[in-house]
């Protein structure tokens, strides 16, 4: 019984695991690759300063401090000079001013906090859904989201990828979507792709961010196992060669 037991929980574990992959595959929805690199400081910067000019004015990231952009090469003082709008000190958490219920009211459901956005919803679903922003007359903002469907937030990035809308064409009993670029932004399609990919890179660093010291302090512990593991094994054969 209790054999039967683990596998049952082990069943349940490996289901658990699986729903989000499930419940995107279910929705039929693509997601495309996002190019980010978190070994990519200026990347982590450029994408730093699209979040604190274009998301931090309706998102918070109330467990990220200012500071901590001092890991990808900012210093306190072109924090303070640069990206410090809605705060008086580095230290201070990434917080708006903007009121939960008054939110709600605009926008019908309040913004959420960004900290861990990435690691909730997946760089891709992010890369993806900052992409996908096109005109829909029928929703309050005027914007609706090939990822997210009659989302409410609207497309804060419009001004630098332009208005796309969506193109409906039918082939026999099959209808296919396709987004066109319907008003021109400030930046080229590429130039906009890769904007988006800094602001997901920092959001990714932002839902982690000792994640690459983790991962380089993991190396250097296993490389130490692998070192001991040697001389350990020589200690040994020095210890029992007289016993047989």
């Amino acid at each position: 019984m209790g054999f039967v037991n683990m596998n049952m929980i082990k069943k349940l574990m490996l289901l658990a695991l699986a729903i989000p992959s499930l419940a995107v595959a279910s929705s039929g929805v693509h997601l495309d690759k996002a190019p980010y690199d978190l070994n990519d400081k200026a990347s982590l910067q450029r994408g730093a300063a699209t979040f604190v000019n274009y998301c931090l004015n309706c998102h918070s990231a109330s467990y990220m401090r200012y500071n901590r952009m001092k890991d990808f090469g900012l210093t306190d003082d072109q924090i303070k000079a640069n990206l410090l709008f809605a705060a008086d000190k580095v230290g201070e958490t990434m917080t708006v001013a903007m009121r939960q219920p008054e939110a709600k009211v605009w926008f019908g459901a309040a913004p959420p906090d960004l900290t861990v956005i990435a690691r909730s919803r997946g760089a891709d679903w992010l890369y993806s859904y900052l992409r996908g922003f096109y005109r829909d007359d029928t929703r309050a903002t005027g914007w609706n989201n090939t990822v997210f469907d009659k989302v409410g937030m609207p497309h804060v990035l419009y001004q630098l990828q332009g208005e796309q809308v969506m193109k409906t064409e039918k082939q026999g009993d099959h209808e296919t979507h396709t987004l066109t670029l319907a008003k021109p932004g400030s930046m080229t399609a590429p130039e906009y792709d890769a904007s988006v990919a800094d602001l997901v890179n920092y959001l990714v660093y932002m839902g982690d961010p000792a994640q690459q010291t983790r991962k380089t302090l993991g190396i250097i512990v296993l490389l130490f196992l692998g070192i001991f593991l040697v001389i350990a094994y020589y200690l040994k054969k020095e210890f029992w060669k007289d016993i047989h």
